[in-house]
């Protein structure tokens, strides 16, 4: 298959207001998209939600005008989760979804994430023939001027999901009891979050709940955990939950501040289903970047760790031809297939809240179930060539994997939404994997300069 000019590994991505993520080519993805989506005669919808960017003000009338001008109505739920997307997708029987969001980025970058009738993020084909369509000029399957689509704003969006989200939760648990600080990255869940907790008996803190257009994803959320982890300890919480930007993800800690990464999140919850009968599979999918320590740690309680390219929809793609119903990334990105479609953090976190509930244990105590093997990531960034082109380079990455032998790994992996390489090695030695990967950043950067 021809490579995608627009989509990456997670929709259209781009720094705001210059290409991908202009309004002119917002438009033509509207267009695109609705017009593969026609289907028989019945009045299409198309579900759009945003983070709080500020760019999303200029991005949702641009692909709202795509979509009706080739006869879909427009359903407008304003900021909302990447994952009530894809609930409401299939909720409203709606013919699509779409999630305005660059996820984790900071504010000046923005995204366009798209979800079939099924709720399902779009398989690579569709994707390419999205950006066929794309390439024509659009009059071929504009609507006439009687078929035109309309416009409205869905008022009860927000409770669908929140009620939504804590059916997820055991329902002979409760949360009574628990202090909770809810880190929302000044993103899309700052309203729905601390309500979901709240209403399930948790006294909650919250932090990064003042979006402003341009503090998203900043100093707060899953990426930046400083804010959250404070707070956990300052208040003499139990735990803290923080979301990114689009909330499909979660970072969380332990009652000392201790950071809890998604590998460890899959761990408990998997260990828990498991114990439940719940799990199915048989263990757990996850990418090449989750750590060695959670592969062993699966294996010895019986259960099998398998592996994807990064990017959370080939998690879910393998979940759904295996049958496995838990999978995830390190960075947070963890599905539930048996509620939802997608990464889900708040769903993720009221997971790992129902072990806690359920065993009257501290997070401490229950929630850090394996001792990551040691793990270095950098990130090298070009602006023209890929320095994985180059004979130094390659030599480089082979003679890392030597070093390591066959109990380490080096992985070496481009961005797909932006330019960046990123090197990581693990092993059992913490000098020499940062050895391995400062040696391959050094060989990189002496092509790149």
């Amino acid at each position: 298959m021809a490579s995608k000019k627009f989509f990456g590994t997670d929709g259209v991505r781009g720094t705001a207001n210059k290409p991908p993520m202009t309004a002119e080519i917002a438009l033509k993805v509207g267009e695109a998209a609705g017009a593969h989506f026609l289907r028989g005669d019945h009045r299409h919808q198309v579900i759009i939600a945003k983070d709080t960017r500020l760019s999303g003000y200029m991005l949702e009338p641009a692909l709202t005008a795509g979509f009706i001008s080739v006869g879909m109505d427009v359903i407008l739920v304003g900021p909302m989760p990447t994952p009530a997307v894809a609930m409401l997708t299939r909720s409203l029987r709606a013919d699509l979804g779409v999630m305005i969001s660059a996820s984790h980025n900071p504010y000046q970058d923005n995204g366009i994430k798209l979800f079939g009738p099924d709720g399902f993020k779009l398989s690579d084909e569709v994707e390419a023939e999205i950006e066929a369509r794309m390439e024509d000029d659009g009059d071929g399957h504009r609507a006439g001027p009687a078929r035109l689509g309309r416009a409205k704003r869905l008022d009860d969006a927000e409770g669908r999901y929140i009620e939504f989200v804590k059916n997820s939760f055991p329902r002979k648990l409760r949360l009574d009891g628990l202090k909770i600080v809810i880190d929302c990255a000044n993103g899309a869940a700052y309203r729905v979050a601390p309500a979901v907790l709240w209403e399930l008996g948790a006294d909650v803190v919250t932090v990064g709940v003042e979006p402003d257009g341009l503090n998203i994803n900043k100093g707060c959320g899953s990426t930046d955990c400083g804010v959250m982890q404070a707070a956990v300890v300052t208040h003499g919480a139990d735990l803290g939950i923080a979301l990114d930007g689009d909330a499909d993800r979660v970072i969380m800690c332990d009652e000392v501040g201790e950071l809890l990464d998604g590998d460890q999140i899959m761990a408990l919850v998997a260990e828990y289903w498991a114990r439940t009968d719940r799990l199915r599979g048989g263990g757990v999918v996850a990418t090449v970047m989750s750590n060695l320590g959670l592969e062993r740690y699966l294996k010895s309680i019986g259960l099998t760790l398998e592996r994807t390219k990064v990017g959370d929809r080939y998690v879910v793609e393998h979940m759904r031809k295996f049958g496995y119903n838990l999978g995830g990334e390190q960075s947070g990105h963890i599905i539930l297939s048996d509620y939802n479609t997608t990464g889900d953090g708040l769903m993720a976190a009221l997971q790992t809240l129902a072990v806690l509930a359920d065993s009257g244990r501290r997070a401490s105590e229950a929630a850090r179930v394996f001792s990551p093997i040691p793990q270095t990531l950098r990130n090298v960034s070009y602006a023209h060539d890929n320095p994985l082109e180059y004979p130094g380079v390659k030599s480089a990455i082979a003679d890392g994997e030597s070093r390591l032998g066959p109990d380490g790994r080096v992985l070496i992996r481009p961005s797909g939404t932006e330019p960046v390489v990123r090197v990581m090695a693990e092993g059992d030695d913490q000098v020499l994997i940062d050895e391995v990967v400062s040696d391959i950043v050094r060989a990189m950067h002496d092509v790149l300069e």
